[in-house]
């Protein structure tokens, strides 16, 4: 995880933030501390704590004194929003603009989406062996 070039303080925000859009880290429960995290990762706290402020600014996790950082209700929901937003303008939009340029129309786009999802599905299956069945 910690090796594509972008700032370590992001990627482990976006670790955490994975972590609660996965399910693996619920609301309201503890998430890993600054030290836990900067152990796994081996890195700075300092880098860490960043990281975690940033998630703590947006109203993702919130500190109980004494005790460590929580998930904050309604934090997934969240996440999951700003995420199909992200997906919108990195991927919808462009599908969009192209689909114009080629004279798509938004019956064209879903049957060209559903075509490829079958594609992708099939291809997901894993394929029936024929070894030891009669012919």
């Amino acid at each position: 995880m910690i090796d594509d070039g972008r700032a370590l303080f992001l990627q482990i925000a976006e670790s955490v933030e994975d972590q609660i859009v996965d399910g693996s880290l619920l609301e309201e429960t503890r998430a890993p501390s600054t030290n836990e995290l900067a152990a796994f990762h081996r890195i700075n706290p300092a880098t860490a704590a960043k990281g975690i402020a940033m998630l703590v600014d947006k109203g993702v996790l919130y500190k109980r004194r004494g005790i460590g950082m929580f998930v904050a209700s309604g934090a997934r929901d969240q996440l999951l929003g700003e995420r199909r937003s992200a997906f919108a303008d990195r991927f919808v939009d462009p599908l969009l603009s192209e689909a114009r340029t080629l004279g798509l129309g938004p019956d064209d786009l879903t049957e060209l989406i559903r075509q490829r999802a079958a594609l992708a599905a099939s291809s997901d299956r894993p394929e029936r062996s024929t070894a030891g069945t009669a012919r």
